[in-house]
């Protein structure tokens, strides 16, 4: 008996994990020798390519492609038609599956409705990318970035809200009571 549910016009091909409690909706298609962790969304018309891995209680919104090279961590949020790049100078007379770079997504980062991610880059723990947003270098954690390309123009707590900071440096959210501490352009959590 599977653990996990994937609509009918779906598909799954040979050699994917696919932990308990993940959904797999409409149109979508998770390519070979995936890993997919659990109690993930998988919304519709989303492609999963070969040897992806995503942590658990990853949310993929409608239209995203997942290419081969991206590794999501735990709590990651990917919002509608999102993307994905996996190759710095893409030629389609030139194969080049064997040259993919990796892009990494950190526990708890959120990616905003038509973003694209350049391959290469790294997107912080708990950072917040604005829709729209174009990312071509590496993001901080915690940090929130808007604009093609991408600026960072301030900081986000781990419930997502824009952080202000005391004249100690230190930021609260104002919905989880978390403190968090800006020090020589880092942020990290602290209560």
């Amino acid at each position: 008996m599977l653990k996990f549910f994937s609509h009918e016009s779906s598909y799954i091909d040979d050699g994917c994990v696919i932990g308990e409690g993940t959904k797999i909706w409409h149109f979508s298609h998770v390519m070979s020798d995936s890993r997919i962790g659990e109690n993930c969304n998988i919304g519709q018309n989303v492609v999963i390519s070969p040897k992806v891995i995503l942590g658990s209680n990853v949310k993929i919104q409608n239209n995203v492609s997942v290419y081969s090279g991206v590794i999501c961590e735990d709590d990651v949020f990917l919002g509608p038609s999102m993307v994905f790049t996996n190759i710095l100078n893409p030629r389609s007379a030139v194969v080049r599956k064997g040259s993919y770079v990796q892009t990494l997504v950190k526990k708890g980062a959120s990616i905003g409705a038509n973003a694209t991610v350049v391959c290469g880059n790294t997107i912080g723990e708990y950072a917040l990318i604005g829709a729209g947003a174009v990312v071509t270098k590496d993001v901080l954690p915690y940090a929130l970035l808007v604009g093609n390309p991408a600026k960072q123009i301030g900081w986000v707590s781990e419930y997502g809200h824009r952080l202000d900071f005391n004249e100690h440096k230190v930021g609260i959210c104002p919905e989880s009571g978390q403190e968090y501490q800006l020090e020589n352009n880092n942020l990290k959590r602290i209560k």
